[in-house]
């Protein structure tokens, strides 16, 4: 990492600055913040506010995109309060050991590479559920909840959305991995839950599982018809006739996908024919995706 040592007692800054140099860090110091304010651009600005006479904040300001980490003497208003209100991220009383001003540095640094990748998860979701709708009341929505869609896509939606607006984190759960019920029972309370692939649990672990769910906030998917459970149960259809750019459905979510948009253009003997089904399995997966043929 590129740091800069911004303090008045040369000394202590040359010391600071051997043992981070030690540790593969590039260190530069200065011995005022208006020098400082003519440098480049830093990982790390260590700061400290011994400095007399100084107003920290233009300084703060133009390493807003660092981490600032205060250097102090004594904690007062001016050397720690009014720096961290103004963006300061830290601070770190001397003497101090080299090894603490590392683990700070080094949380800091973990704690921004998370904040960008959450940010640009964000905006990756918000793109990606752009054009999935639904028409539910999340302020009468009560958890756990079982949801039924055609398109995974759409339940997936409707869960992160409904976490974002409760401004809870959500964790993600498959009911594919073996080891998924066993996980469900340690997951915090205060937190929204998202479990996928009900339809792939076993009739003898559903039990089980209904009660592993009781009090928590659950919010269940399935790409089959939900019936026998004692939770709500709301159904979210997709009548989309375009895939997303790029996307490749699963087998049974294409085949959901093609009786849903086009038994009305095709009769089932040439449907059937260009899904490479006989009529009955036809007439069979309309009966378990729920879909009603319009006459």
């Amino acid at each position: 990492m590129k740091i800069l040592i911004i303090e008045n007692e040369v000394y202590l800054a040359q010391s600071i600055a051997t043992k981070l140099g030690e540790l593969g860090h590039t260190c530069e110091m200065c011995t005022s913040t208006r020098d400082a304010i003519g440098s480049n651009n830093y990982d790390v600005v260590l700061l400290s506010t011994n400095i007399n006479g100084q107003d920290f904040n233009p300084l703060i300001e133009t390493f807003k995109n660092s981490i600032v980490i205060l250097m102090v003497s004594y904690i007062s208003n001016d050397t720690v309060s009014k720096p961290l209100s103004a963006g300061a991220k830290d601070y770190i009383l001397k003497p101090f050991m080299i090894e603490e001003l590392v683990r700070k540095i080094d949380h800091y640094q973990d704690y921004e590479k998370l904040k960008k990748r959450n940010e640009a998860y964000e905006k990756y979701l918000a793109h990606t559920f752009s054009n999935t709708k639904h028409e539910q009341n999340l302020d009468e929505i009560e958890l756990p909840l079982f949801v039924s869609s055609n398109f995974q896509k759409y339940a997936d939606a409707f869960a992160f959305e409904y976490a974002q607006k409760k401004n809870l984190p959500i964790h993600f759960l498959s009911l594919s991995d073996s080891k998924a019920l066993n996980e469900i029972a340690s997951l915090p309370q205060n937190s929204i839950i998202y479990i996928i692939d009900y339809q792939a649990l076993k009739k003898s672990d559903k039990k089980r599982f209904c009660d592993l769910i009781q009090g928590k906030k659950a919010i269940i998917a399935s790409s089959d018809k939900i019936e026998e459970v004692a939770y709500p149960v709301i159904e979210i259809k997709s009548e989309s006739n375009i895939f997303d750019k790029g996307e490749i459905l699963p087998i049974e979510d294409y085949v959901k996908f093609i009786v849903l948009n086009y038994q009305d253009k095709y009769p089932d003997t040439e449907l059937s024919k260009k899904l490479g089904i006989s009529r009955k399995s036809l007439w069979e997966k309309r009966k378990k995706y729920d879909i009603i043929k319009k006459k």
